[in-house]
């Protein structure tokens, strides 16, 4: 009879452990990308699912890619359909599937035959759609395009649809939501923009817009990067004087943006003239002094260290000209970010493309393009998991290993060894 108890009491409290599990899930709190994408993607894909059984079995080494490819193509297709869905529900989560999806795969292939149709599903949600799903189409419409890459599918979708983004970014009655995910227009809007933030006397006006200011701040910064000379020695005359006053904002993001815009300037500027100047750079370094050392304990911790470490960054490039070098690492492979032009750029797909930058980085040919990364590196998958020990080898592995080290310790700890 005790047998035959515990011969079933490991199901019940494995029962008992998995449905605890379950129970202390709250749908409604705060999650990562990663666990918004499992729970978005569960409605329309199961290709994270095959792939997870196929890696979890020992049996399976060779990966069915043409039935996955074409799961992935069928899931696609009932996305972009329900984009058009009459429920605004169906369409909004339609919407973050395809987010999702985009941020962790580069459908390029899969999407040229589609573009057309998506991009009408968009163009509707952006007109007739509120706040939160004209975000969404706005995101999904960013990622399209970088999908799209050098083919002229994406050229033409941006010029088609430049113009309903510019007219709800400068909508006021338009949701902050929807204008803030719109930040993809020319200079000039984007400089009227976040221009508001500074008031008439040079003050700081305090206001609900500052997010969309520093969005604004952060997608002209980006223009930047890629404007011809000319344009650049307008604005270095222009705006250079006017962006010192975003460091006094008691918004710690547009602070912190503020400068690195700044650093930004006086980099092109120097690209531009090597001996380059400018008349008010005492004063401009007195006050990143105070912000390296801003100690107010009216601020979060976080914030003041994360703001004092970026702030001496751009100081020490102004006074000396010395720039952070920051290496990313992707895949086999590595990536040098030593200049504020590059990190500016490499800043704005992180914060587009989430946890699915290193992905992107390997094998989307648009960012290799930008980043002068070259062309993709032929991986053999077959190879790379022939590779890999299975998870039975590695229990195996470490059982050896735990009995040899428990062995050795015991010999140690036997009163009869010889002590030396």
């Amino acid at each position: 009879m005790p047998r035959a108890r515990k011969g079933h009491a490991p199901g019940r409290r494995g029962q008992r452990r998995a449905g605890g599990a379950r129970s202390n899930i709250q749908p409604d709190s705060p999650s990562s990308d990663d666990e918004a994408a499992s729970e978005a993607l569960s409605h329309y894909s199961s290709t994270s699912e095959v792939a997870s059984i196929v890696e979890e079995s020992p049996g399976n080494d060779v990966v069915d890619d043409q039935a996955q490819q074409e799961e992935l193509e069928e899931k696609l297709k009932e996305c972009i359909d329900n984009v058009t869905d009459k429920s605004t529900t169906t369409r909004q989560v339609a919407l973050q599937s395809l987010r999702l999806a985009f941020l962790s795969h580069v459908l390029s292939d899969l999407l040229l035959d589609r573009c057309l149709t998506l991009a009408d599903s968009l163009e509707k949600c952006l007109k007739k759609g509120k706040g939160e799903e004209q975000s969404l189409a706005a995101s999904v419409l960013t990622l399209l395009c970088l999908q799209l890459g050098s083919e002229p599918e994406g050229e033409e979708l941006f010029h088609r649809l430049r113009p309903l983004l510019i007219s709800i970014l400068t909508d006021p009655s338009a949701s902050l939501g929807a204008r803030n995910s719109d930040l993809i227009s020319c200079l000039t809007c984007l400089e009227a923009t976040f221009t508001g933030a500074c008031g008439e006397e040079g003050t700081v006006a305090l206001t609900l817009l500052q997010p969309l200011h520093c969005c604004a701040l952060q997608a002209w910064a980006l223009l930047l990067t890629i404007c011809p000379s000319s344009h650049i020695q307008r604005i270095l005359r222009s705006q250079l004087a006017q962006l010192p006053q975003l460091l006094s904002s008691d918004n710690v993001h547009l602070r912190i943006v503020a400068g690195e815009t700044i650093a930004l300037l006086f980099e092109l500027g120097r690209d531009l003239e090597e001996d380059f100047l400018y008349e008010d750079t005492d004063s401009l370094c007195s006050k990143l002094r105070d912000l390296a050392t801003d100690s107010n304990k009216y601020r979060a911790k976080a914030d003041r260290r994360r703001q004092r470490s970026i702030i001496r960054d751009v100081l020490r490039f102004i006074e000396n000209g010395e720039c952070h070098e920051e290496t990313v690492k992707f895949g086999m492979e590595c990536m040098y970010v030593g200049s504020w032009a590059r990190r500016r750029t490499y800043t704005a797909f992180r914060e587009v493309l989430g946890s699915g930058i290193s992905h992107h980085l390997q094998n989307n040919g648009l960012l290799r393009d930008i980043f002068s990364l070259g062309p993709v590196l032929v991986q053999d998958a077959v190879a790379i998991k022939a590779n890999k020990i299975s998870r039975f080898e590695k229990h195996l592995y470490n059982s050896a290993a735990f009995k040899a080290r428990t062995k050795a310790r015991n010999r140690v700890r036997d009163k009869r060894a010889d002590v030396l």
